[in-house]
């Protein structure tokens, strides 16, 4: 119970330090000068023409994701491996190791499923 209320206090001083520092800032600090010239184009004369199509290709996008995918299940992979020897003296190395195989198992089953839909090619 103290535990849980030292958390909310902090936590309150936290908002309330953040929301402070915030107003002294709005207060203090310099304030924005909006212009026509921020408005207008840049360098070219032209208005800006903003149309809802990106001309960026989605491949680019599914290489990033796929790549932050698999790199965020590599990261899981680090403590597993540090804290094995751990779980083998507790007795529940088998237990362990059959749920990373498991892992394992839909990690490498994503991989492939990847290269067969070819999901990286680029042509």
């Amino acid at each position: 119970m103290t535990s849980l209320v030292a958390v909310l206090i902090l936590t309150l001083f936290v908002i309330a330090f953040g929301a402070g520092l915030l107003y002294l800032v709005s207060l203090v600090g310099p304030k924005p000068k909006f212009s026509s010239l921020k408005d207008a184009s840049y360098e070219c004369g032209l208005p800006a023409q903003e149309t809802g199509h990106s001309k960026i290709p989605v491949k680019f996008y599914l290489t990033a994701i796929l790549f932050i995918l698999f790199d965020i299940e590599i990261i899981f992979m680090y403590p597993w491996a540090i804290s094995f020897v751990d779980f083998i003296e507790n007795d529940m190395g088998l237990h362990v190791l059959l749920s990373m195989g498991f892992f394992l198992f839909v990690f490498i089953f994503g991989l492939i499923w990847e290269i067969k839909s070819r999901a990286l090619e680029w042509e």
